[in-house]
C-alpha cells in the first residue's frame, strides 16, 4: 500500500499536466426540462455534464466536420479518457484525434460522474434509465444545445461500446465512422447479464443497503458486487503474472474491493449494472451505415471468443469489421478497450476508410 500510494500521486499530478496541456479544455452542465424515460417516468430537469477539448470547425454547407464523440463503461465518467494513456496517445499534438484539429466531447452518462444519478437525492425513485435513455438525451443535447450536426467518429468503450451500436442504427446518417471497444451487438444474456443480476441482488440483499435509504456504505454488498465485476473485467493471465502468490492475491483483493467500496456509490451502481436490460441491437444491425469498427480483445472475460457472437453478427453491418486482438504482455482483458496504444493502429485504418471525400 505504501508503495503504491506515490505511483498514485505521480498519475494524478501525470494526467493535471496532461489537461492543462489540451487546448480548449472546458467543463458544462446542460439541462434538458421533463425528460421522459422509456419507463414512463419523467424527471423535471435532467442535468447532463461533458468535457470537451478543442473548438468544432464546419464546412461551407455548415456542417460540423471535427466532433468526436467518446463514451465511457459501466460507473465510469468522461475523466476516464483525460489520462496519459488515453489522452496521451491520442489528443495530443500530432496524434490520431489531436485536439487542436478535433472537437472532443466526453459524456457523463446518466447515472455517472457529475450528470443527474440516484444519489443526487432520489436514491431508488431515479428513473429507472436505459442506454436508450442515455443516447436520446446525449444526442438531444448535441444537436439542439450544443449545435453539433454530424459526428467525425463515435468511440465507445465497453458499455460505450455498446452505446456505438445503438447510436449507428437510432441516427445512422449521423456519424461517419464508429469504434466500439469491448462489446457484443446482442442481448445481455448468459454470463454477461447474470454477473450483473448477481452484482445487484449482492447489494439489495444487504440489511445496510435498507432500500436505497442506506446512511453508510452497504460495505458487505459492495464487496461482493466488486467480485462479480472483477470477474467480469480481469485478464486470467495478467492476474497470475501480477499476484503469484497467495500473499499478493489476497492483498490485490483486499485493495480493490476496499477501494470499491469507498468510491462507488450503491444505488448508482445498481441503475448503471441495470441500464442494460433492454439493450439488444442484433435485429437492426443492416441499418447501420458508416463504417463500423468493433475491437475485442482475446483475453476479455466479459466478452470470451470462444462465444462465437461477433462473427455472424458483423456480417450484418454493411461496412462492419471486426478485429479481435490477440492476447499479449499488453492487453488487460476488458480494460484492454482504454489502451490506444495496442488498437491506435486500427483507429488510424478506421479514419482513413471513413474519411468523407474517400466515399
Amino acid at each position: 500500500m505504501k508503495k503504491l500510494l506515490p505511483l498514485l500521486v505521480l498519475m494524478l499530478v501525470g494526467a493535471a499536466r496532461l489537461r492543462a496541456q489540451l487546448p480548449d479544455s472546458t467543463e458544462v452542465d446542460h439541462e434538458l426540462k421533463n425528460f421522459k424515460f422509456v419507463s414512463g417516468e419523467t424527471l423535471p430537469v435532467l442535468r447532463l455534464h461533458y468535457t470537451t477539448f478543442g473548438k468544432p470547425v464546419k464546412n461551407a454547407k455548415g456542417q460540423v466536420i471535427n466532433a468526436v464523440y467518446i463514451m465511457h463503461g459501466t460507473t465510469g465518467n468522461s475523466h476516464n479518457f483525460t489520462n496519459r494513456l488515453f489522452a496521451g496517445n491520442l489528443f495530443q499534438p500530432g496524434q490520431l484525434l489531436d485536439a487542436s484539429k478535433y472537437f472532443i466531447i466526453l459524456p457523463d452518462g446518466i447515472g455517472h460522474g457529475k450528470s443527474s444519478k440516484p444519489s443526487d437525492g432520489l436514491h431508488m425513485k431515479f428513473p429507472k434509465y436505459t442506454y436508450d435513455d442515455m443516447i436520446r438525451a446525449d444526442y438531444t443535447v448535441l444537436t439542439e444545445q450544443m449545435g453539433i450536426n454530424h459526428l467525425r467518429l463515435i468511440l465507445g468503450t465497453s458499455m460505450g461500446a455498446m452505446h456505438c451500436w445503438v447510436w449507428a442504427e437510432t441516427y445512422p446518417d449521423f456519424m461517419d465512422a464508429c469504434m466500439a471497444n469491448a462489446s457484443e451487438p446482442v442481448e445481455i444474456a448468459g454470463r454477461n447479464r447474470m454477473s450483473r443480476y448477481a452484482a445487484i441482488q449482492c447489494v439489495e440483499s444487504d440489511p445496510a443497503w435498507k432500500g436505497g435509504e442506506y446512511t453508510e456504505p452497504p460495505a458487505a454488498g459492495l464487496r461482493g458486487a466488486y467480485t462479480s465485476m472483477m470477474w467480469m473485467t480481469s485478464s486470467p493471465w495478467q492476474m497470475q503474472r501480477r499476484s503469484g502468490t497467495r500473499e499478493q492475491a489476497e492483498r490485490a483483493y483486499t485493495f480493490g474491493s476496499e477501494n470499491f467500496i469507498k468510491h462507488q456509490d450503491a444505488n448508482d451502481m445498481i441503475y448503471a449494472f441495470d441500464a442494460s436490460r433492454l439493450y439488444n441491437p442484433e435485429p437492426n444491425l443492416e441499418k447501420i451505415k458508416c463504417v463500423f469498427y468493433a475491437v475485442n480483445s482475446a483475453d476479455d472475460e466479459c466478452n470470451p471468443p470462444e462465444m462465437n457472437i461477433m462473427e455472424p453478427a458483423i456480417k450484418k453491418v454493411p461496412k462492419g469489421r471486426y478485429i479481435l486482438l490477440p492476447i499479449t504482455e499488453k492487453t488487460s482483458g476488458h480494460g484492454t478497450h482504454s489502451n490506444p496504444t495496442i488498437w491506435g493502429d486500427y483507429l488510424k485504418e478506421l479514419l482513413a476508410a471513413s474519411e468523407p471525400s474517400s466515399k
